[in-house]
């Protein structure tokens, strides 16, 4: 189990483009058509199962929201900044 992240730990370690929204790191990627983000879902889930931590994802029109908390743990851990670190490598 990993261990819950302090404030100042989450403000250190957010990843650049992420916001913190209570117990939940998130993120909006934009895309230039609907189809890109349902790839970058499909892409994203993947990894997600990979490492068996499973965010909450919300595909809209030319967005995709990423939601991601440690349920586990109740609240932000390292293995969300590590997931949201993955993510953002296959948007760039």
């Amino acid at each position: 189990m990993a261990d819950l992240l302090s404030d100042d730990e989450i403000a250190a370690q957010l990843p650049d483009e992420w916001e913190r929204d209570g117990d939940e790191i998130t993120r909006t990627y934009e895309f230039d058509a609907y189809l890109d983000g349902v790839g970058f879902a499909a892409a994203a889930g993947g990894l997600a199962q990979e490492a068996f931590h499973h965010p909450e994802m919300t595909i809209g029109w030319r967005e995709v929201e990423v939601r991601l908390t440690t349920h586990d743990e109740g609240g932000i851990t390292g293995n969300d900044v590590d997931l949201a670190e993955r993510f953002d490598e296959i948007y760039d």
